[in-house]
């Protein structure tokens, strides 16, 4: 696989690359000579291809497309500040345990990418492949995910069966007790799974692509989406004036339906709030990832210490960032049941992200009827795995204009034929 990594731009702007060399001589000047990681340009009058949508994924593709593709003339167009929607929204969470093979080679070529990802970057996105696991509270529970880990290892991504009694020694503070609501019947580990950390991970994106020559541009709404005579895409009209470009690929996740409107392009995307929380700070208790779809709960530590906590989807479609509060509640009931050791634990704050899911539960890749707009959507609750491998096929696809060989299942056209992929029990969260 080849991931070109950091460079230190050419073009008199000012990028330290991180080394313990560097990090020594900046503590002796107290820390007071760091650079500003990514530069705040103002737009120009065009681009070769803009990106709207400086998430993970938007900035991942941005950066394989400078990279990769000699792409430099590139502009990230972010309404709000860099990170600040669901990439900053989530659990942070990765793995490739699903079930189709299409879904396999995409979420696995990410994780391929994670484990090298903070050298390319010269960041560290604190990847820690800690272990996913995915538990099984009745026979229908352990019938799907047996039938996922004979499928995984078929395609090469491992997983395996543990009893109750190998879940607990994985998890100490599980509880395993028949005596339960949903007692455990046993689990699918993903050992290479893990999580990172969110911020970092944008941040790091920015950094490295900023030093290829992208104008990552912030407070900056597109508005409208223009076309030429022959129905191609011309440009974006934006809260900061009219920007020029031929290829314009949207990673806007939960608003992307929004933004396809403006070119007249009709989504099958439903967008709903999806909750998390996170605890005060514990001492490390939790050594892993344990999920539950059927509870609709799941827990990881970090390494400050808070315990973060995912929920359910919301059963309705919104925009709203909180969700509802009896969501949290119910998830708090499982969390309680499942780990007994934190019930006198307080919860610090709660959020919701606005995520778009597809019919199928996966993703969209594509070209669009319109000519020179792409589209990168449909994650689902799935997103924050996906994004080295998101932004790198997809990255493929704007530059070429052609899709990547993985992404290729994944094109919006397969909700007219028919060749869907239904990945709903392999998301082990309820949508």
């Amino acid at each position: 696989m080849i991931v070109a990594p950091f460079k230190t731009p050419s073009n008199g702007r000012q990028h330290v690359r991180f080394s313990v060399f560097s990090l020594a001589r900046n503590a002796l000047r107290g820390h007071q000579d760091w650079p500003e990681q990514w530069r705040s340009p103002e737009p120009k009058a065009s681009y070769d291809a803009i990106i709207i949508g400086a998430g993970g994924h938007g900035l991942a593709t941005a950066y394989y497309m400078a990279a990769e593709h000699g792409m430099t003339n590139i502009a990230v167009l972010e309404k709000g500040w860099l990170g600040g929607g669901n990439t900053g929204r989530n659990t942070t969470i990765i793995r490739s345990n699903y079930l189709w093979e299409e879904s396999g080679k995409l979420y696995d070529h990410a994780m391929k990418l994670w484990q090298n990802l903070s050298q390319v970057l010269n960041y560290n996105v604190m990847y820690s492949a800690r272990g996913v696991m995915m538990l099984a509270h009745n026979v229908h529970d352990i019938q799907v995910f047996k039938r996922h880990i004979h499928a995984n290892r078929l395609a090469g991504i491992d997983n395996e069966w543990l009893t109750p009694e190998e879940a607990k020694e994985f998890c100490p503070i599980l509880n395993v007790s028949k005596d339960i609501r949903y007692p455990i019947m046993g689990a699918a580990l993903q050992r290479r799974g893990g999580v990172a950390r969110h911020d970092a991970v944008a941040w790091g994106y920015a950094r490295a692509a900023d030093a290829l020559g992208v104008d990552i541009i912030q407070n900056c709404e597109v508005t409208g989406i223009l076309r030429d005579a022959s129905g191609a895409v011309s440009g974006v009209e934006t809260s900061r004036g009219t920007i020029r470009t031929k290829k314009l690929g949207v990673v806007a996740a939960g608003h992307t339906s929004v933004v396809m409107e403006m070119a007249g392009v009709r989504m099958p995307l439903e967008s709903y709030p999806l909750q998390a929380l996170v605890s005060e700070p514990l001492k490390p208790i939790m050594p892993c990832v344990v999920m539950s779809n059927t509870v609709h709960a799941y827990m990881s530590q970090s390494d400050k210490g808070d315990l973060v906590i995912g929920a359910g989807t919301d059963q309705y479609v919104s925009y709203s960032q909180t969700g509802g509060l009896h969501i949290a509640a119910h998830t708090l009931d499982a969390i309680c049941e499942l780990f007994p050791v934190v019930r006198r634990t307080r919860m610090m704050r709660n959020w919701g992200g606005i995520v778009d899911v597809t019919p199928d539960r996966s993703p969209i890749l594509s070209k669009t009827p319109v000519p020179g707009l792409f589209v990168n959507c449909g994650w689902g609750t799935g997103g924050f795995k996906a994004t080295p491998g998101s932004g790198h096929v997809f990255a493929h696809t704007v530059a070429t204009g052609e899709p990547h060989p993985i992404a290729a299942p994944f094109t919006l056209d397969r909700f007219r034929t028919g060749r869907l992929i239904d990945e709903a029990a392999a998301a082990a969260v309820a949508h």
